[in-house]
């Protein structure tokens, strides 16, 4: 392991934010890593310092639910001022006055963007987690009242390894018609994320962490994933630890998902169970998530499934922007500003609540804007 490694795993393991062990939020509270500084709890005063954060709108329904983020802002007149982008998945690269914003700024609020299946261009997703070093994914997969579902009491913590794993990268044909893809582990980022999930279900009250995994079949790999969680789990001893295999862990999700608390998975694995929650819960588009780091942090709707949306929701602008406004709640919590968080959340809940407005995947028929227009008054 190198030195530049060595030191960033200590400071990490080493640096808890004691303020806020006692904090407990309605939707969550993301630990930051590294996080070495107590500041005070920022309040709501027209005085308040604006803060930077970069917004990437992206693809498909990405410029509506961003709009909405923006609008709702500005009627609550949060201290945040955007350094818009214009990104699209399509790209080769990620251009380097975003990466130098997000450097900057060192938050970004972000739609979807376009995935290319196959082909020579590679995940402007992947490759920001990447080089951002964003090796937390955490998608918060919960019943809303007001939004009937087939299981009840589900509030799920996905919380996933996002820079290794099947996602390393490393694919390559050994021979016309043969193709190696590398599945990487390491201790250094099994560690790591293991430490986050503990240190996330210590600041939230949680009571059980349940790691995912193929170890009986994938006994070095996965098995290495496992021995770093249960190292890991010994300076939690208030916080039961579970193992589950993947297989069954689906299985157990659709049949009884209100057994799960706190999940902490390897990279490919996440993916799965955050989408296959986000589904049972209330659907992609209610379900929040984000991306952090030791430096740098993006949030986007949670669940990857739809959330660039298909053409006639874009058409008709009845893109749900939920999920990017829960998602933006929990950016306002990152930059130190509960109270507009909790005020956002308040509001967006008594909408799906009351149900008058709701759009297509929530069984109603309103757009984007009738959607923001019944936060924004939901706020007064």
């Amino acid at each position: 392991m190198s030195l530049t490694s060595t030191l960033i795993l200590k400071r990490f393991i080493s640096c808890t934010p004691s303020h806020l062990r006692s904090c407990i939020r309605s939707i969550t509270y993301m630990p930051r890593p590294g996080y070495d500084a107590v500041k005070p709890v920022t309040p709501i005063t027209t005085n308040s310092v604006p803060r930077p954060v970069t917004l990437i709108p992206g693809d498909g329904i990405g410029p509506l639910v961003t709009g909405a983020v923006e609008q709702v802002f500005n009627a609550m007149q949060a201290p945040v001022t955007f350094e818009k982008f214009d990104v699209h998945g399509n790209m080769n690269k990620v251009p380097d006055d975003v990466m130098d914003s997000i450097q900057k700024t060192k938050v970004c609020l972000k739609g979807g963007l376009i995935t290319p299946v196959g082909g020579g261009v590679n995940s402007l997703n992947l490759s920001l987690r990447k080089e951002l070093d964003l090796f937390v994914s955490l998608v918060n997969c919960f019943n809303m009242d007001g939004l009937p579902t087939r299981h009840e009491n589900v509030d799920i913590v996905v919380i996933r390894e996002n820079t290794e794993g099947e996602y390393s990268g490393l694919e390559h044909e050994v021979v016309p018609g043969v193709v190696e893809s590398l599945k990487v582990i390491t201790k250094f980022c099994s560690e790591r994320i293991a430490k986050y999930a503990f240190e996330y279900a210590h600041l939230n009250n949680r009571k059980t962490v349940t790691a995912v995994h193929k170890a009986n079949i994938m006994k070095l790999a996965d098995g290495l994933f496992l021995e770093s969680c249960r190292e890991i789990a010994k300076s939690y001893p208030e916080i039961k630890y579970n193992e589950i295999i993947v297989d069954n862990c689906c299985m157990q999700l659709v049949s009884k998902p209100e057994q799960f608390d706190v999940m902490v998975t390897p990279n490919l694995y996440g993916n799965l169970v955050a989408n296959t929650a986000a589904g049972i819960a209330g659907g992609t588009g209610v379900m929040p998530g984000g991306n952090v780091g030791v430096e740098y942090a993006i949030f986007e709707q949670g669940a990857s499934a739809g959330n660039v949306g298909k053409p006639k929701m874009v058409e008709k602008k009845k893109a749900n922007p939920v999920a990017l406004l829960l998602s933006s709640a929990m950016m306002l919590r990152h930059l130190e500003l509960p109270e507009y968080a909790d005020r956002l959340e308040s509001a967006v809940k008594r909408v799906i609540k009351e149900g008058k407005y709701r759009t297509k995947d929530l069984g109603g028929s309103s757009t984007t804007q009738e959607v923001t227009d019944a936060v924004i008054s939901a706020l007064k």
